[in-house]
């Protein structure tokens, strides 16, 4: 199985919009994917409990129909730092559990599994752990979602320094790009540069999943 993690350089950076790209382009190549939100918060309440806008959207470009608590198992209300939306419901969001989800993912028949995360890479998930502590011994390639804005150098940069550090490799990165950015062309040389890993694609403002998708080579990772 390949499976991928995908970390942004900020939250709201479009991490949903280059995950639903990354899974709609691996099922046009005929794979089998599944793509997964571990944790989300600013959920809305159903029927059917708890559900994740960007859990749901990844949901509707997967081609593996699986049951939504294995898709989503910690999803919160409040749109808030998940391990304060957690303390809240008076829950807890431990790394075991987080691992023995990955663990029933990866033994299922798939080919493909890009698992989104949320905010930016450092997400503490308890008063001890971050998310990245599940990540490495997951050994997950990671893919970098770089929102193209003023910070971007900086939030980039440091990004990659940060899952490097944590013992992760970064298999690529995207620039999501939805609004004009002044110098962009130049501070994509600049990342470009100075990012160790390949430019999967640049995603400018679409309206679909299909439509990210044709500005990604997914090729490029290996």
């Amino acid at each position: 199985m390949r499976k991928y993690f995908i970390t942004g350089t900020d939250t709201d950076v479009g991490k949903t919009v280059a995950s639903t790209a990354l899974v709609n382009a691996f099922v046009a190549q005929g794979s089998r994917v599944v793509g997964h939100k571990p944790i989300s918060a600013g959920c809305e309440q159903t029927d059917l409990g708890l559900r994740n806008e960007d859990a749901n959207l990844l949901m509707a470009q997967s081609n593996v129909p699986l049951a939504y608590e294995l898709i989503n198992p910690f999803a919160f209300r409040e749109p808030i730092a998940p391990h304060i939306a957690a303390q809240r419901s008076a829950q807890t969001i431990t790394e075991q559990e987080l691992l023995a989800n990955y663990r029933e993912l990866m033994a299922l028949d798939i080919d493909v599994l890009i698992s989104e995360g949320a905010g930016g890479w450092l997400l503490p998930i308890n008063s001890e752990q971050v998310l990245p502590d599940v990540v490495q011994q997951c050994a997950m390639p990671i893919i970098m979602v770089v929102g193209m804005r003023l910070g971007c150098l900086n939030h980039a940069l440091l990004t990659q320094q940060a899952i490097l550090a944590s013992g992760c490799h970064i298999a690529g990165w995207i620039a999501n790009a939805p609004e004009t950015q002044p110098f962009f062309h130049e501070n994509l040389a600049t990342l470009q540069a100075r990012i160790d890993a390949p430019l999967l694609g640049v995603i400018p403002k679409v309206a679909s999943a299909t439509e990210a998708a044709r500005y990604l080579d997914i090729s490029l990772l290996g």
